[in-house]
């Protein structure tokens, strides 16, 4: 197997530690090169000693100097900070950006959830979204220089209710998601005094409320991507809400809709078998026996999206869950297996479904 070299921008943030973690078990990755802002000239062992292979790696100053050169750059950076430095990159390299600058595909989305420069959309990373007449995004990820990975948050509410609004079991005018999630989905901010233990612990705090989420419009983009040709004229809105919680990895997103008239004449038998053929085949998401519901510890440290579907007859909503490790699954593991698309390597090369619960 071919090796590549690989250089990870922003290697000291929770993004960038788990993307050198998994860098580590790959077979075909060598990583040679670690930069960051604050951390420039410290040791990794500094920062992460669970990672002893790179323990006396420097970390260097993040310049596109520095990152080329590489066969791999990966940028896990501050959404702003990504666009303008991939501009001297290497256009021959294969560029990942864990950030946001190169997610949405409308100007206007950016300008109103962001602000800012906006960035040309790149391949998108989600290797399992739905893009109607049975195409999935996988099939765009071949031989890219340039991919986009999605939002941890985006991840989990996709997975979990595409195959409805692919097969129009439900209303997207009315999809609620509520989700649960971990501390390291807020980053590593030094001196945020609401990310401190003393705050965080036996405490729940809703964040982003209010339709002011800035991963609202990438849902919804991909949800329009699942819809087909439908979903240029099909009206979404979303209602978001997610919630911090004491744990350092996880989200367990709940979403929900009402069932259109299909959605209403199908039995609970017969809407799973909507998932099982949606999710057929794929290495990385598990729906779940009827009956079990997803939990976080489960998919601990692993790439997979543990998946359930319910129906609420008397509500007349469909329920939608689905369990992911915000920082493998939600980010690094999917950029990995995005990545290995890319380069022609076996898709689940260097990544696991097995978790570490309890």
């Amino acid at each position: 197997m071919k090796e590549y070299s690989v250089a990870v921008a922003g290697a000291t943030g929770y993004a960038g530690t788990e993307a050198v973690r998994l860098l580590c078990g790959h077979p075909a990755f060598r990583v040679d090169t670690l930069t960051g802002a604050s951390s420039v000239g410290d040791s990794f062992a500094s920062h992460s000693p669970h990672i002893p292979a790179l323990a006396d790696m420097p970390i260097q100053e993040t310049r596109a100097d520095v990152l080329n050169g590489h066969d791999i750059i990966i940028m896990a950076l501050p959404h702003g900070r990504s666009g303008a430095l991939a501009e001297d990159l290497d256009p021959e390299a294969l560029v990942v950006d864990l950030g946001a600058d190169h997610r949405l595909e409308s100007s206007g989305d950016w300008n109103d959830y962001y602000g800012g420069p906006f960035h040309d959309h790149w391949s998108y990373g989600l290797p399992e979204l739905m893009l109607g007449g049975g195409v999935k995004q996988r099939d765009r990820l071949a031989g890219t220089h340039r991919i986009a990975g999605p939002g941890c948050n985006v991840t989990a509410v996709t997975l979990a209710i595409q195959p409805a609004v692919s097969a129009g079991l439900v209303r997207t005018d009315d999809l609620v998601a509520d989700l649960v999630v971990a501390y390291s989905g807020a980053g590593k901010t030094p001196g945020r005094v609401d990310l401190l233990a003393a705050q965080a612990l036996n405490s729940a705090h809703p964040y982003g409320v209010g339709g002011a989420h800035r991963h609202i419009p990438e849902i919804i983009q991909n949800l329009r991507h699942a819809a087909g040709s439908d979903g240029v004229r099909t009206e979404f809105k979303l209602g978001f809400t997610p919630i911090l919680v004491p744990m350092s990895r996880g989200i367990l997103a709940t979403v929900s809709a009402p069932l259109t008239e299909r959605g209403s004449s199908l039995s609970e038998e017969e809407v799973r078998s909507i998932w099982i053929e949606a999710y057929a085949g794929e290495p990385f998401v598990q729906l779940l026996p009827e009956g079990v519901l997803p939990s976080t510890a489960d998919v601990l440290g692993s790439n997979a999206a543990q998946i359930q579907v319910v129906l609420d007859k008397r509500a007349q909503r469909l329920i939608a869950f689905a369990s992911i490790d915000n920082l493998t699954r939600g980010t690094a593991g999917q950029a990995l297996q995005s990545m290995n698309l890319a380069l022609g390597l076996p898709e689940q090369t260097g990544l696991t479904t097995i978790g570490v619960a309890p």
